[in-house]
């Protein structure tokens, strides 16, 4: 079978939003310790349990606050919030990471005692800090662990990347079932939803085939697809075709088969989701590959998403991208049109660096904007759009999943011009587990819910995505930095209190 958990290409995906989990006894991290996290879409926030710090009314109406560390961190033990410190410091030292990732890659590995202190070494540390389990009954514990300490919720997602055969996709497939029975098992408080990766329940090599395709429909009117559902818009005129020079040729029978089985694994998983009254969140991809993701996306959630309340299924938009915004709005108003509620995760992106590469061997633009203030701005407006019409009673929810301290500022002053509910779980935020803690507490205590994403999976296999943690954290120097220096403020701040 080729089941790929976490591949190695970590530098590929600089704003990757996922996350492995730790075994043991779950611990709490700087990550996890402050304010009640996201709800449940369509549920009312639960009372804080009742050793957690009281908000009063006027808390919960504040702005986005991060400058008071002893209040953001007050839930934290010390002793964690030591470990978290230190955990993010080394991840964030350039040549220790390098370091690491040459280890890795080494012939170190191949030997069982190195690799077995190695792997014990990032168990302990790195691992338990930025991963929640081993399998879905750990990773549950670990959600379950987190909210009780600090009222956030998370987000599982087994935490396989893609898979290149059929027995691959179909073991995926019961792999997040048993997601989804995990989320399940917990109160509704305790979790926002689970993810899912279309490339882990359809071979690769057949969504590049399927966005070729459409890709092709959508250049030629006269093109037409007889295997294809109803589904929403997946281009605008702005979106990359280049991938796609000339015609395609037609899928062959055996692909046709592979694609009905594909369709009937996602679809198997929104009906267990909808059964169980689980948010499914579908994760985005490169643009090579992301036209059949939207366009499978957007099929489940005509077919899943009956509640005129609230979705089941959400799609990913990276802002990162040119056409982003112009997608978003065609995908709304398709969604309006056929009056089929819909759910949206806001990320930055995620694979700069290949969407790049491959743009310039095609001799073409990036369809990447060229700043990272453009990036800001089409997430905060893309966010701003989302947020009006979440706000209008419609059907539609909105995960905004940011490290952006602005973009949460920003969120906040919306939220109070809307008279947004902020506890109706139609607008979530989240953060990656183990990182921009002050920020998911700052959100939290300003009356947002708020969510950890907490994918799970063994050690051995979590290990490309901790050093895609590590670049990230070296890399996010706004956010990043800021986490540290109020850790390392209040970790003095108590020293000087203790001595006193």
């Amino acid at each position: 079978m080729a089941t790929r958990l976490l591949r190695t290409n970590f530098i590929r995906r600089p704003y990757r939003f996922s996350a492995l989990t730790p075994v043991g006894p779950p611990t709490v991290t700087a990550s996890t310790a402050v304010v009640p996290e996201i709800l449940s879409f369509g549920q009312q926030a639960p009372e804080p349990p009742l050793h957690h710090p009281k908000h009063t009314n006027e808390d919960a109406h504040n702005d986005l606050d991060l400058s008071d560390q002893a209040r953001l961190f007050s839930s934290i033990p010390t002793s964690d919030l030591l470990r978290s410190t230190a955990v993010l410091h080394a991840a964030a030292i350039g040549p220790m990471v390098d370091l690491g990732t040459w280890v890795m890659s080494s012939k170190l590995m191949d030997a069982a005692l190195t690799r077995g202190m190695v792997h014990g070494l990032v168990k302990n540390t790195f691992y338990d800090h930025f991963c929640a389990g081993e399998d879905a009954h750990a990773a549950a514990e670990r959600v379950r662990s987190v909210y009780e300490a600090t009222g956030l919720k998370g987000m599982l997602v087994y935490g396989v990347e893609h898979a290149d055969d059929a027995a691959s996709c179909d073991d995926n497939m019961q792999q997040f079932i048993r997601t989804i029975e995990a989320a399940k098992s917990l109160p509704t408080s305790h979790f926002s939803s689970v993810v899912v990766k279309i490339t882990a329940i359809c071979p690769i090599s057949l969504l590049k085939r399927v966005s070729d395709l459409l890709r092709w429909e959508y250049k030629s009117s006269n093109f037409k697809l007889s295997w294809k559902l109803k589904s929403f818009s997946v281009f605008s005129d702005s979106s990359p075709l280049y991938h796609t020079n000339s015609e395609p040729e037609p899928l062959t029978a055996e692909e046709e088969r592979e694609l009905e089985a594909a369709q009937g694994r996602i679809q198997e998983i929104c009906r267990k989701c909808q059964e169980s009254n689980v948010p499914l969140l579908i994760d985005a991809e490169d643009t090579i590959l992301q036209p059949a993701i939207d366009y499978m996306a957007y099929s489940s959630a005509i077919m899943f998403n009956a509640d005129k309340d609230r979705p089941i299924v959400y799609n990913t938009i990276q802002a990162y991208l040119r056409d982003a915004g112009e997608r978003l709005h065609l995908a709304v108003r398709d969604a309006e049109k056929a009056n089929v509620p819909m759910g949206f995760k806001l990320v930055r992106g995620a694979y700069m660096s290949s969407e790049a590469r491959l743009a310039d061997s095609l001799g073409c633009k990036s369809p990447v904007h060229d700043t990272i203030q453009d990036t800001h701005a089409c997430y905060n407006n893309c966010m701003t759009f989302l947020m009006e019409k979440a706000s209008n009673g419609s059907g539609f929810g909105v995960v905004l999943a940011t490290h952006n301290a602005d973009s949460g500022r920003l969120a906040s002053r919306k939220a109070s011009e809307l008279g947004i509910d902020k506890e109706n779980g139609k607008i979530e935020f989240a953060q990656l587990y183990g990182m921009s803690d002050a920020l998911s507490f700052g959100l939290k205590r300003a009356g947002f819910n708020v969510s950890k994403y907490m994918p799970f999976g063994p050690v051995a296999t979590a290990i490309p995505y901790l050093l895609r943690r590590a670049y990230e954290n070296r890399g996010m120097m706004a956010t990043g930095a800021h986490d540290r220096q109020l850790m390392r403020t209040e970790l003095k701040r108590r020293l000087i209190a203790g001595i006193a």
